[in-house]
Formats: C-alpha cells, structure tokens, sequence
C-alpha cells in the first residue's frame, strides 16, 4: 500500500473515532436528560449537534478526495466505503440524540408522568450496542460485530412493550396522554438509534469480509458470525 494513502486512511479512521466519542457522548447526556429530568443536559446535546454535523461534512469530503486522488481498491476501497456509511449512521445517530433530547424537554413538564422502566432498560441495550459495534469497527471484529445485530431485535422488543404500556397509560390516564406520546417518540428515537448501530455492524462485516449483509441479518445463532 502506498504510505499516502496508509496515512490518508489511518487519519479518516482517527477521525471517525473522534465522532463516535462525540456521538457517545450526546446519547449518554440524552438519556441521562430524560430520566434524571434535566434540562441543562438536554441542551448541551442539542448544542453539540452542529459540531457533529461539521465533522460529518469535514470527513465524508476527505472520503472522496482519498477515492480520487489514490484511486483505491479491494479492501482499501472497502475501508473508505465504510467509513462514508459509518460516517452517515454516526451524524444520523447524533439527530435522533437531539429529538431524544427535546422530547426529555417536553417531559419535564409533568413530574407526576412515570417514566415506563422498560424504557430505562431500552436505553441501557441501544447505548451498549453503541459502544460495541463502535469496539468491532476499531478491532475489526465480525463476530462482535454480528452479535451486535442480533440484539437490536431485543431491542425492538421492548419497544413494542413500551409502546403498549405507554398505550395503556393513555386509555386509563387521559390526562397523561401528552407526556405520554412524548415518551412514545423517546422509545421510538431509542430504537432507531439501535438501527444505527446494526447497520454499522453490517458495514464492519462489509469491510473485513467483503460480504454485504444488509438487509438480510438472521441474527443470533444462525448467524454465521455468532460463534466466532
């Protein structure tokens, strides 16, 4: 490999972990905001948002000046393909953060409204997944990357059980209804956030493989991944 393009992809690597930390970050703030209630919170990660959009900019124009300028290819051309979609998924993951974070702006309003556990739980699985497809991309690993995938449908799960609860709650609270449907939004940005990751998990296989999987991820143990 020419040293150039080592150093142009070893700088676009670096600068995709710097995003992931900044996009950790917001999604750990978002959550604490909603559940400990705190609006100062909220608003740092909306403030953060537009330094996210920039670096996303910043990195998917160094993505194409390397592809024009050294021409690459095989799984040099994959690693730059992938950190174009990891870029993507990170500035997206980053917008659903901001609505989280509103919606933890809106709920505030009610103190009386309970915030389903479900939900605390649901959180607590999308940020894991964050973290460790994020871990799978620097370590190019597939099968972390592929269990990664196989947890979002635990992640759709509880989505549906709170969404019926948060349904129940209206039926027999009217008056609950609007911190409600805010909460309703909130498991709804939580589970696309875990998209976000799967759909990482499936560049990281891309890159190290070859192999697209998108689309068609069977998870858990039929994975062919799952055992390593």
């Amino acid at each position: 490999m020419p040293l150039h393009l080592q150093r142009d992809l070893d700088h676009l690597h670096h600068e995709v972990l710097s995003l992931s930390g900044i996009v950790e970050e917001m999604l750990e703030k978002a959550t604490r905001a909603l559940f400990e209630r705190n609006a100062q919170i909220a608003d740092e990660v909306i403030g953060i948002d537009i330094i996210v959009d920039e670096r996303e900019v910043q990195i998917e124009e160094e993505c194409l000046k390397a592809l024009a300028l050294h021409q690459p290819v095989a799984v040099d051309l994959r690693r730059i393909a992938t950190v174009l979609k990891v870029n993507n998924d990170l500035e997206r993951m980053a917008d659903l953060t901001v609505n989280l974070a509103e919606r933890a702006k809106s709920v505030i309003e009610y103190p009386m409204f309970v915030i389903p556990q479900r939900l605390a739980c649901m959180a607590d699985m999308a940020k894991g997944m964050v973290s460790d497809v994020l871990d799978s991309f620097v370590n190019m690993d597939c099968a972390a990357a592929a269990r990664v995938g196989a947890t979002d449908e635990r992640v759709d799960r509880l989505n549906c059980e709170v969404i019926e609860e948060l349904q129940r709650t209206m039926r027999e609270r009217p008056d609950q209804v609007v911190p409600a449907l805010h909460c309703f939004s909130a498991s709804r940005h939580i589970e696309r956030i875990s998209d976000h990751a799967t759909n990482i998990s499936d560049d990281v296989i891309y890159m190290v493989e070859g192999t697209i999987v998108r689309h068609r991820f069977s998870g858990g143990a039929n994975s062919p991944f799952a055992n390593g």
